[in-house]
């Protein structure tokens, strides 16, 4: 069934996302980018809070994709304690040889995400690259967050040939981008194994804002809601509502 992500930036906001009983604590830093950073202190002090009670990631912040840097800041993010990692495939540099560098480090914990970003058309062919490189997961997110959520930037069966595509690969599939409540039904029903949510869960909706403890726990009710009627129904077929699972690009 599909989860909650809930991307936090700072152990007070960590509390509330427990609280809220989401299934993934995310921790970033949203003033910095789509993918920004947080401080790695910060990390290893929210890692041992959470100290098991749920799985912990962390991003390495907005990187050039090149294989040297990428590698020295997942060596970096290691030392923290996260259970995932994960790292943004940007438009340009070096995708294939950041991935080759970076198997070396999978098959190990932390597990490896790779990041594609729907509003830049991605190259759907990433996937086929993260799992022979060893990752563990894919994430669909958007760089831009002033061109409205995922949803709006990408068509719902270009969305449904990317879970398709990490379903069928046996990878981790998420699914993020400033995400509303609205999207919730028609995103669950794709049967991504988590939903990402920042803004949403903000006072004001602003994702630079403070978490909100009841906009938190509004949406993941939404989200188990949306789950549980979607376990119920039948499975999605994938080769007859979107085209079949193949190598394409987002556009």
């Amino acid at each position: 069934m599909t989860g909650m992500l809930a991307s936090v930036q700072s152990l007070e906001e960590t509390i509330m996302a427990l609280s809220a009983q989401v299934d993934i604590i995310d921790l970033k830093q949203p003033a910095s980018g789509a993918l920004g950073a947080l401080d790695r202190d910060a990390i290893r002090r929210i890692c041992d809070y959470c100290n098991g009670r749920r799985p912990v990631s962390a991003t390495i912040g907005d990187l050039p994709v090149r294989p040297d840097p990428v590698f020295a800041a997942v060596k970096a993010m290691q030392e923290t304690g996260v259970d995932y990692i994960k790292i943004g495939f940007f438009p340009g540099g070096d995708p294939e040889g950041t991935a080759h560098k970076l198997s070396v480090l999978t098959g190990r914990q932390p597990a490896l995400i790779g990041v594609l970003f729907a509003d830049t058309e991605p190259d759907f062919a990433l996937i086929d690259l993260l799992k022979s490189s060893g990752f563990t997961g894919v994430m669909l997110d958007t760089m831009d967050k002033s061109k409205g959520s995922l949803t709006e930037v990408m068509r719902p069966e270009t969305i449904g040939q990317f879970v398709g595509l990490a379903r069928s690969r046996r990878l981790l599939c998420g699914l993020a981008g400033s995400l509303r409540l609205a999207d919730i039904p028609e995103l669950t029903a794709l049967r991504p194994d988590y939903l990402g949510f920042r803004g949403a869960l903000c006072v004001g909706s602003a994702r630079t804002a403070r978490l909100d403890p009841e906009s938190t726990v509004r949406i993941r009710e939404a989200v188990a809601a949306a789950a549980g009627r979607c376990a119920k129904a039948r499975p999605v077929d994938f080769e007859a509502e979107f085209g079949g699972i193949r190598n394409v690009s987002g556009k």
